[in-house]
């Protein structure tokens, strides 16, 4: 099967579990105040239902339009828009008969639902699968550094011993705390043995999302080949599987990405390899091609190692997981208002990537849960035709003592409504950009 459908099959499972989910947080506290809900779906009916079936007062089906889901709640200004039906006299078991803190809590409910699920799921992942560590020992080349990372103090070949004086479980977690949180001091050990404290600029996030280098400190291996693609270069040259690449002409080369560079450099030229193969060196000629690529692909000789958690461990470490994911993404969403940010925007694309091209259980639940903590998060922003949005009002009528009029609602949902599809064009249509310009 093609990855780009298992993906796709993926990302249909996670949003279809996420969205019914989200759709119960709402229905359930609309029900337990007796508030009449008229319909419940997954994806959108425009027009028509693939499913739909009556029971009690709720219509219950599956829409074609795989945007999202929604309950239909009786009383309540939302994206059907039913004008009709709020012109009529209010009824006991309408939504706008209801005190403003029952409201409220099926408002929040959909956003409790899905932020307590990715939490959940983060506790599950870890007492299944157990967690990931990649300390120091395995990374025996120690980090390589960007020119930024140069810039502020790191060296290659460091190895990273703390973060403001906390030791790192995964030694590469070093750039999303650089990035996106306020990292103050790093501890490393050079190759030397000698330990040093490099203090990190207030700005560095920000150098780091404005000149591209979101990963200033990469992991260093040795130019190793794992496989020889037969149709390239490096086949009809010689290489082979297993081969080491010790010089490149005249340059030494001890990991891939300085082969990486100086292959770069040397697009379309000829390059006189110095390999080392059963512990004997040999020399092969090549002309690479105009990317400057050989044909092989790198062994990669970092391994992640599991650690076995119990059940209480899980949840405590699912917890401390699911608060700094929430707490990251929030952090980063500054980056959405700059232009460069804007450009990043993905729609269902750029979801879709995050599922891996095989199926995965541990990667589809890990990928579910975090896409459950972006649901929640955007969910609240205060735009109107979100719950964020319902809040926003609900809030204000709660401490002002007055209800906004349902003119005023309407017209505040019309504007919510388009400002969302057109952030769902905009989105979707940079994917489909960056699909083609590649």
């Amino acid at each position: 099967m093609e990855p780009m459908v298992i993906k796709g099959i993926q990302l249909l499972l996670s949003l279809s579990i996420l969205i019914v989910l989200h759709e119960l947080g709402h229905f359930i506290p609309a029900k337990i105040f007796k508030t009449r809900v008229e319909k419940f779906f997954l994806f959108f009916d425009v027009k028509f239902a693939l499913f739909k079936k009556k029971f009690g007062d709720t219509v219950y089906g599956i829409g074609w339009l795989p945007l999202g889901g929604y309950v239909k709640i009786s009383g309540m200004i939302d994206e059907s828009m039913d004008k009709e039906q709020m012109k009529q006299p209010p009824k006991p078991w309408e939504f706008r008969t209801k005190p403003a803190w029952q409201r409220l809590i099926i408002m929040l409910g959909g956003v409790t639902v899905n932020l307590v699920l990715g939490f959940l799921i983060y506790m599950m992942i870890l007492f299944v699968w157990g967690k990931n560590t990649l300390p120091n020992s395995a990374l025996p080349l120690g980090l390589g550094v960007s020119p930024l990372a140069k810039e502020i103090g790191f060296e290659k070949g460091d190895q990273i011993l703390s973060v403001d004086g906390k030791p790192l479980e995964v030694a590469l977690d070093i750039n999303k705390l650089l990035l996106i949180r306020s990292v103050q001091v790093v501890q490393v050990e050079r190759e030397n043995g000698l330990k040093i404290n490099i203090a990190i600029p207030e700005n560095i996030g920000d150098r780091m999302f404005t000149s591209g280098q979101m990963s200033i400190l990469y992991p260093r291996f040795p130019a190793e080949i794992d496989s020889v693609l037969t149709d390239k270069g490096a086949f009809q040259a010689g290489f082979r599987a297993g081969d080491k690449i010790i010089l490149a002409d005249k340059t030494i080369i001890e990991d891939w990405t300085e082969l990486r560079d100086y292959n770069n450099e040397k697009a379309n030229q000829k390059v006189q390899y110095v390999i080392e193969r059963d512990q004997i060196k040999d020399t092969i000629n090549m002309v690479l091609d105009a990317q400057g690529k050989m044909g092989v692909i790198p062994k990669n000789s970092i391994k992640i190692s599991q650690e076995d958690l119990s059940l209480v461990e899980s949840i405590a470490e699912g917890f401390t997981f699911g608060y700094w994911m929430l707490y990251d993404y929030v952090a980063q969403f500054k980056y959405v208002f700059t232009k460069k940010g804007a450009s990043q925007l993905g729609g269902f694309g750029a979801i879709g990537s995050l599922f891996p091209a095989s199926w995965d259980w541990r990667a589809f639940w890990g990928s579910t849960a975090f896409i459950s903590i972006i649901l929640a998060f955007m969910n609240l922003l205060p735009i109107p035709a979100l719950d964020g949005g319902h809040v926003m009002f609900l809030l204000y009528e709660m401490i002002s003592g007055r209800k906004p009029n349902d003119k005023f609602m309407e017209y505040a949902q019309m504007v919510g409504f388009f400002l969302l599809l057109a952030l769902v064009i905009y989105a979707n249509g940079n994917d489909l950009f960056r699909f083609l310009s590649n």
